[in-house]
């Protein structure tokens, strides 16, 4: 077994695990293999193993391999994305993680008009209120519900707005939202960021019951398990697979 197969395995059990501890069926997590600085060589031996759905975080990364590698992979979108860039995204992606605006959106509209189907997206938010993190602020939203109302004020009123912008476009596809969790010493501090934007996932769903919510992109090499049991349905995960010292490793085989 080399590296990487027996890396990949102790990943996949780990999900299994969260998702059976949570009560959740483990099919319904997608593991994204995280790819960025990572060779197409290493890219096809993750492919060989069963692998379909990569993540890169740049553009001009992903550019640079898509072409090179099997047709039937799903490519993730998982970094931010440049207004600037947007068009060169579509063209590349299955799936954005990333989308943190409206105007990006609309680039990403513009840019899909001539896709076959519709670009899939997720919401990027920032429900930590960590500065210098992307994302739609949200981490005052439920400060900003008027309980009982039905109402919102500040970042709530705003984020709603610009659901409703963005479900609006005809060529892009709302599949959910996606968050980076602080980085922190015990994964279990990570919890209560993934239990918010599950809560409020569920809490836009009421609110826009004509959009598909069906993800949740959250969780990492670090605190991935924890995500899982707080409902991730994509995970994404570089470190825990493509070993520090690759692609060396394609070498190296494991009892």
């Amino acid at each position: 077994m080399t590296a990487l197969e027996a890396n990949l395995r102790s990943v996949q059990e780990r999900i299994a695990a969260a998702a059976k501890r949570a009560g959740l069926d483990p099919v319904g997590v997608t593991l994204v293999a995280v790819t960025k600085t990572q060779p197409t060589e290493v890219i096809r031996a993750a492919y060989d193993l069963g692998l379909r759905h990569f993540g890169e975080n740049r553009v001009e990364e992903a550019e640079a391999k898509v072409g090179e590698l099997p047709p039937d992979i799903t490519w993730h979108m998982i970094g931010h994305v440049q207004s600037r860039k947007a068009e060169r995204a579509a063209s590349l992606f299955h799936v954005v993680h990333s989308v943190d605006s409206v105007k990006l959106a609309q680039r990403l509209e513009r840019a899909s008009a001539a896709r076959a189907k519709p670009l899939l997206v997720l919401l990027e938010l920032n429900v930590s209120g960590e500065a210098g993190k992307y994302g739609f602020p949200a981490e005052r939203w439920a400060e900003d519900t008027a309980q009982g109302a039905g109402a919102f004020t500040g970042q709530g009123a705003a984020l709603l707005a610009a659901i409703a912008e963005i479900a609006a476009l005809p060529h892009l596809q709302v599949q959910g939202l996606m968050t980076m969790a602080p980085i922190v010493a015990d994964p279990e501090q990570a919890r209560p960021v993934f239990a918010r934007v599950r809560q409020l996932r569920d809490e836009l769903s009421a609110a826009f019951p004509h959009v598909h919510w069906p993800h949740l992109s959250m969780g990492m090499t670090d605190d991935f398990e924890v995500a899982v049991e707080e409902g991730a349905t994509l995970v994404r995960i570089g470190r825990a697979i493509f070993a520090p010292d690759l692609p060396s490793w394609c070498q190296i085989r494991t009892p």
